[in-house]
Parts: C-alpha cells; structure tokens; sequence
C-alpha cells in the first residue's frame, strides 16, 4: 500500500498523523456511524443525533473522502441519491473503535449494550470480521 506523505504536518509522529485525519470532534463519529450503524448517506448522518451542523458534516465527508477514508457514489437502488462507505483504510480502523468502544465502556457509563461489549471482548476476532463484512469489506 502505497503511504502518503502530507506537507504542513506538526510531525512525523504515527498519532500526530492520525489525529490530522481523525482527531476532530466529527469524524470518528461518522466513520462509527458507517461501520456500526449503517447510516450511509448524508441524511443519516444528520439524523444521528449528535446535532452536527449542515456545513460541519459536508466539510467532514469532503475531508474523510480526500484522505481515502471513505469513498461515495451513487446508491443502485435510487442513482439520483449519493452514498458513502468505508475504503480498505477506513476498514482498518475497525480495531481500533472497538477498543475505543470497550475502553469507554470500562471507564464510563456508556449506552453500548453490555452483550455487544461483551461480544467485542471476549470474540473480537468474529465480531470484527462481522463488522467488516456489514460495512463493506
């Protein structure tokens, strides 16, 4: 896979790199909502109910489209309506919620149904390749 290489970076640090793509307040959370909630256009993701503003989500997928996150295209069912889904490298960030997700439920009362944390923890492997499969990959 070919990496990219970004000028104006603070640093060449792996979470400086990650936190420039992922580390704003929006963007994890739409990448949550294609991976776990299937929301896939942008109408879902304004009825998330995280109240994010028209202009914020559109900046976001533009943003998470350009760093190859996620990809869009016109949805078969109806062609005049756009959908997003998750690249191979918005995939991969499939480990990396799920423990998010647990370490937040460990830490914080959370609406994460305790059968699903469990499920995340004690078959991680199954519940990803679920994941994976429903999201795209």
């Amino acid at each position: 896979m070919k990496k990219r290489v970004v000028a104006g970076r603070r640093s060449d640090c792996p979470l400086n790199a990650t936190l420039e793509v992922l580390g704003d307040r929006w963007s994890l959370l739409i990448v949550r909502d294609l991976m776990f909630k299937g929301r896939t256009t942008y109408k879902d993701f304004l009825a998330g109910g995280e109240g994010i503003a028209t202009n914020v989500l559109a900046n976001r997928l533009q943003r998470l489209e350009a760093e190859g996150v996620i990809g869009k295209g016109r949805d078969a069912a109806d062609a005049r309506r756009l959908v997003y889904r998750l690249t191979t490298k918005g995939l991969a960030l499939a480990p990396v919620l799920v423990e998010m997700i647990v370490w937040a439920a460990r830490h914080y009362h959370t609406a994460a149904p305790p059968a699903t944390i469990r499920e995340m923890t004690e078959h991680r492997e199954r519940f990803l390749a679920y994941i994976r499969s429903r999201a795209g990959g």
